[in-house]
């Protein structure tokens, strides 16, 4: 799915993106420092544009990669950093793909 052209989006939206349960997303930013949103007011959690890539990829590690978490977290780690070049360019592979799943899904 594409990512609108938003700077802020609510835990449900973050969620259909993504293409899985709002708890599942709670749960990777419990895991995941790197996705940390802002809250509001009433408490609810908004999240930038680069939490949503982040857990893009997050979501492509573990369920494209078969990562583990911990498998995951250092990989993302590692790619975050971009201190090893395998690393980074997996990192842009999983970005090459997930734009060619989106444009399969815009084309047919």
């Amino acid at each position: 799915m594409v990512i609108p052209d938003k700077n802020y989006f609510r835990i449900g939206e973050v969620s259909e993106i993504l293409g899985v349960e709002p708890y599942v997303v709670r749960y990777w930013e419990s895991e995941f420092k790197s996705v940390r949103p802002a809250r509001t007011r009433s408490d609810q959690r908004l999240y930038r544009r680069k939490d949503v890539e982040q857990l893009l990829t997050i979501r492509d590690l573990l369920y494209e990669e078969l990562f583990t978490i911990a498998g995951a977290r250092k990989r993302l780690a590692d790619i975050n950093r971009g201190e090893n070049n395998s690393a980074d360019e997996n990192g842009r592979l999983i970005g090459i793909k997930r734009r060619l799943k989106e444009i399969k899904e815009i084309v047919g």
